[in-house]
This record gives structure tokens, C-alpha cells and sequence, in this order.
């Protein structure tokens, strides 16, 4: 059974940084490219970032390029997001799926809460 975990998000100010985890299970991770999803209070779920299976190849939302580092270590079967210079719009529920995502997959995500 496929189970992913994220981990690491928090309440912070404006500006400041986090970086957020996810542990993947019962599937050989280093065959799938990886992606951040996120779902801010009251709208739909949207793409943050993506990597390739052996982390050559990354792409972010306009929204986050810059800010955002997407990296993965397939030895732990953890993909992790980098979070920087951020903003009180960044406050959402992040995710971690495969990419495409998987709708069996999604998992309990991980609050981000910035203050301004």
C-alpha cells in the first residue's frame, strides 16, 4: 500500500523560512517524479513544484519560482520544499503526491501558516 507522509509545516512570519517533508512508502520512489501540491483556505488544490525521478529536472508555479527549492533523496524516499522569503499567500495545506498526482494517494498534508 502506497503512503505518503508530510511533515514540517508550522506557523511563521512573513520573510521567514520552513522546510517541508515527505516520506514515501510501498512503492520504489526513485522510478516516479514527485510533486508539491498546495490547497490555500477556501480554493482548489494547486501545483507548487515538480521533480524529475533522479531530481535532474525541476519546474515551479510562477507564484513560487525563486523561493521555493524542490530536492529529493530516493536513499530515503523523502522529497522535501524548501520554503523561503515567505508570504503571508503561501498559508496552505501542502501536499505530496506523485506526478501526475494520484488520487489514491493524497495524504493528510502539512498546515503552512504565515503571518504578516
Amino acid at each position: 500500500q502506497v503512503q505518503l507522509v508530510e511533515s514540517g509545516g508550522g506557523l511563521v512570519q512573513a520573510g521567514g523560512s520552513l522546510r517541508l517533508s515527505c516520506a514515501a512508502s510501498g512503492r520504489t520512489f526513485s522510478y516516479y517524479a514527485m510533486g508539491w501540491f498546495r490547497q490555500p483556505p477556501g480554493k482548489e488544490r494547486e501545483f507548487v513544484a515538480r521533480i524529475n525521478w533522479n531530481g535532474g529536472t525541476t519546474r515551479y508555479a510562477d507564484s513560487v519560482k525563486g523561493r521555493f527549492t524542490i530536492s529529493r533523496d530516493n536513499a530515503k524516499n523523502t522529497v522535501y520544499l524548501q520554503m523561503n522569503s515567505l508570504k503571508p499567500e503561501d498559508t496552505a495545506v501542502y501536499y505530496c503526491n506523485f506526478d501526475p498526482p494520484e488520487r489514491r494517494c493524497w495524504g493528510q498534508g502539512t498546515q503552512v501558516t504565515v503571518s504578516s
